[in-house]
């Protein structure tokens, strides 16, 4: 009859709620460990959600023990919990988690709630997470009717209060209760935000002016028109609380719940200039532009990302430096690039020197190298545990051999015995974690045919197929794109065929517009081929 023990993994949870503060993770833990060491059970290895509520299974640690849980060859039998409401406090999850573990043999026990594995006992399980998911939507709505109560009565309902206020703490009966008041310090840059706008000044201006005066934000950080915007549209400022905009309910609005900073007239001539200004106002071609580098070209100045941005009411369309858009060309002096050309150039590169059929077939070979390769170290290493498990095993048998045969006695052998019980119970969790990852990174190589029949649909739709499948697919090709003053460089998230390269240079010159050198200078390769129509520098 074999002894082995049961291969077990342990699940540790706590919420942010202030029921879990007695239970910490450390403290679940070290009676799940005692109770695998009473019960001659090995932990192969522990899964830990910190700040997770158990309503939901979207719980990282969660996510990868029921992923190894759902291998072909099981890692473990047993799952050892603290109390069935940390595996889960919706019935439903529960149901559906238990009964997928079941038909992989593998249990649930929760250590404080033993339970046989009999009909009975499994009534009793499912009586106890009715309880345990009733307690916990109970609270959650509780918490949520105290809100929208307080909420409802004018006062703060918590969180960080709006630019311009700090929290006023109240006696309300027993009950300390949240408002706000103005802040002697910052309300006065609120009301010159609101009078910047009134005369027609910018949010990016706005901000500007604040960084130019040496006013940050409440993280010390400076001003980008983006916040401005939002302390703009907040009603808080005319002293109108608004709580549960996310809420399936209606949301609770109550005006007059504080001072306000500015009055009801400045904000409404405020949003009217804002709306005005609004994308369903301007030229429609500055809001459904598409960049194709988004997220993948960066400034070579101050390494800041650079964004799509239009000019000449939208008859062109450049990449700038997001800084510089943000807070002005004083912020970073990094040039405009046209956008068909540079795109041009690096989609014409792509379709025409990478997706050939050449380096498509040194791509597939490359790639097919690098997973052998670590595959085969991953083998090795797999190898090199169970061959130190045969080690042990051999010099168990001998000492059990010398047992029997009363060579020795148990007094002798004892320490010994367990020291090598000892290390092979270590070398079986390493062996369990080796195969697990051997597992998972067995990928099959497709057919070099289907890869090349691919790579020609792709050199096909590239560049007429939907922006988003195009952006999708150079990022499995470029990691970055780095403009520079007199160069820009493409980085690859591989290296290129046919020179094997990860990163290419190349140089960038000024080029002439009716004349006259352009202040924005544009890639040389892009026009040595070429003579294009220019288009202006947007600063002209």
């Amino acid at each position: 009859m074999s002894t082995d023990p049961k291969k077990v993994v342990i699940y540790a949870r706590v919420s942010s709620d202030r029921q879990d503060v007695d239970l910490s993770i450390s403290a679940q833990l070290r009676s799940l460990r005692e109770y695998a060491a009473r019960n001659n059970l090995m932990i192969v290895r522990e899964f830990v959600d910190e700040a997770e509520s158990g309503r939901t299974s979207a719980r990282p640690a969660f996510r990868d023990m029921i992923s190894l849980a759902k291998l072909k060859q099981k890692p473990f039998e047993v799952i050892l919990v603290w109390k069935l409401n940390r595996f889960a406090r919706n019935r439903e999850d529960s149901i559906i988690y238990k009964s997928l573990l079941r038909r992989q043999g593998i249990q649930v026990i929760s250590i404080n709630e033993l339970l046989e594995p009999t009909p009975a006992g499994r009534m009793l399980e499912g009586i106890i997470e009715v309880i345990d998911e009733f307690y916990s939507a109970n609270l959650a709505q509780d918490v949520i009717r105290g809100m929208r109560e307080s909420a409802s009565r004018g006062y703060f309902s918590g969180g960080k209060p709006p630019y311009g206020y700090t929290i006023n703490k109240i006696r309300d009966g027993h009950k300390m209760r949240s408002t706000l008041v103005p802040n002697p310090v910052t309300a006065p840059v609120v009301k010159r935000m609101f009078e910047e706008c009134r005369s027609v000044r910018g949010s990016r201006e706005i901000a500007r002016g604040l960084d130019n005066d040496g006013i940050t934000t409440p993280n010390g950080k400076r001003w980008v028109g983006s916040a401005v915007l939002r302390i703009l549209h907040n009603e808080a400022y005319v002293g109108t609380l608004v709580w549960g905009q996310r809420s399936s309910e209606e949301p609770v609005k109550v005006e007059n719940a504080w001072p306000p900073i500015v009055d009801k007239e400045i904000f409404a001539d405020a949003i009217s200039i804002l709306e005005s200004r609004g994308p369903k106002i301007i030229h429609p071609r500055r809001t459904v532009s598409e960049y194709l580098f988004s997220g993948l070209m960066k400034c070579g100045v101050c390494g800041g990302a650079m964004s799509g941005h239009s000019a000449k009411s939208g008859q062109f369309f450049y990449y700038r430096c997001a800084k510089a858009s943000k807070r002005g060309a004083e912020a970073c002096r990094g040039r405009w690039i046209p956008k068909s050309w540079i795109e041009g150039f690096i989609i014409d590169k792509i379709r025409n020197c990478v997706l050939s059929d050449e380096n498509i077939l040194e791509l597939v070979q490359l790639t097919t190298e690098d997973m052998e390769g670590s595959l085969g170290t991953e083998r090795q290493t797999l190898h090199m545990i169970e061959k130190q498990a045969a080690d042990v095993d051999t010099r168990l048998e001998h000492l059990y051999d010398a047992l029997e045969t009363r060579s020795f006695s148990a007094e002798e052998l004892a320490p010994r015995i367990r020291k090598l019980q000892s290390k092979r119970d270590e070398l079986m969790v390493k062996k369990n974690q080796a195969e697990m990852d051997l597992q998972s990174d067995i990928v099959t190589v497709p057919d070099l045919q289907i890869v090349q029949d691919y790579a020609d649909d792709l050199k096909a739709l590239l560049g007429s197929s939907p922006i988003v499948e195009q952006r999708t697919f150079l990022k499995t090709f470029i990691e970055s794109i780095e403009m520079g003053e007199t160069e820009f460089t493409v980085d690859y998230t591989l290296p290129m065929p046919p020179n094997n390269l990860k990163r290419e240079v190349f140089g960038v010159l000024p080029f002439e517009m009716n004349g006259r050198p352009c202040r924005s200078r544009t890639c040389d390769t892009l026009i040595k081929s070429q003579k294009p129509n220019v288009p202006p520098h947007p600063s002209r």
